[in-house]
């Protein structure tokens, strides 16, 4: 099927340097499509002529209202809708405007982190589990800065198990606080990332922004709070217990974790792992997953993360085969 659209100017820049967005588009929906001066001729099903039309549509309505795309966002934005039909282009790019995220907009670069924010916005408590790059640290604190912005919550409480990979926390110099300041640096690195460095270090003072290990929550309950455990993969059981129990009213919590990167002490079962099980089938929380392509990282780290995935199955397997098997009870 044939079919033109006629187009306003600006238009051109949805298809990127080199028309590499209009090849994306090309490939994913499985059209040919011609440019003419005013115009552009498309051959493909009417399903993805439909949508085709849509994106162009959104685009132009995006283009009036004078939004404007750093360089890539609009590309990974046209990839979240290519693999999500329910997703319009318009719909996405203003979501992250709606959202005040301090210094800088965000947007989600991959369908599960479209799933993670939505179910952060909908629900008290979200788990977001997986490989390292996905975003699932940097999104949490976004939607925590954008909640204070707006007066959803009155304070943020980052939390971090201080678990050593390898290292021994007494041998490290100086203060307590500067023994685990090391563990707790990437959420200062989101937090400075999001909003300017005077009004981080200004709410820090004021405890208004609060980051600390995981021990120091015991015994509290956080009201009016937005609170993200990070690296949640190395808590004991009885610490996920004890966080998930800190919840006040008005409060919502973020749980984010690795499961295949567990430092915990050989014999200690991850309380993430556990929370999971246990948590299954409770209202009011949601398990989003993230996997090797939602790594928004060099584009190595995804091949990395697929490689030593591979690599885990294939020792799985190996060792069940290695399993002694039993012999049928003679009679």
């Amino acid at each position: 099927m044939k079919t033109s659209f006629e187009f306003s100017p600006g238009i051109e820049t949805l298809f990127g340097p080199l028309d590499e967005n209009l090849r994306l588009l090309e490939k994913q929906l499985q059209v040919e499509v011609r440019l003419g001066p005013s115009a552009i001729e498309a051959e493909g099903s009417p399903e993805s002529l439909t949508r085709l039309e849509q994106i162009i549509l959104d685009y132009q309505a995006l283009h009036a209202e004078g939004f404007a795309f750093a360089h890539g966002d609009l590309r990974t934005l046209l990839q979240v809708v290519l693999e999500d039909p329910a997703t319009t282009l318009g719909s996405l790019a203003r979501s992250g405007r709606q959202r005040s995220f301090g210094k800088k907009s965000v947007q989600p670069k991959t369908v599960n982190q479209r799933r993670y924010l939505d179910a952060i916005e909908r629900q008290d408590m979200v788990f977001g589990i997986g490989p390292a790059g996905t975003g699932k640290t940097y999104l949490a604190v976004a939607m925590a800065v954008a909640a204070l912005n707006g007066k959803q919550v009155s304070r943020i409480v980052l939390a971090r198990p201080a678990v050593e990979a390898g290292e021994r926390l007494g041998f490290l110099p100086g203060t307590l606080q500067e023994k685990v300041d090391p563990y707790l640096r990437p959420l200062y690195d989101a937090l400075f990332d999001l909003m300017e460095p005077d009004r981080v270090e200004r709410l820090l003072e004021r405890n208004i922004i609060e980051i600390a290990p995981l021990a120091f929550m015991r015994g509290r309950t956080l009201n009016d709070a937005f609170i993200i455990l990070d690296e949640a993969q190395n808590s004991t059981q009885e610490q996920m217990k004890m966080f998930l129990t800190r919840m006040g009213f008005h409060s919502k919590a973020v749980i984010t974790g690795d499961v295949t990167q567990i430092d915990l002490p050989q014999g200690r079962r991850s309380g993430l792992l556990q929370a999971t099980d246990v948590l299954d089938t409770v209202e009011g929380i949601s398990v989003v997953y993230f996997d090797e392509k939602d790594v928004v990282r060099h584009p190595l780290v995804q091949r990395i993360v697929r490689a030593y995935q591979e690599f885990d199955a294939r020792t799985a397997n190996r060792q069940l085969e290695l399993l002694p098997q039993e012999n049928p009870s003679e009679g």
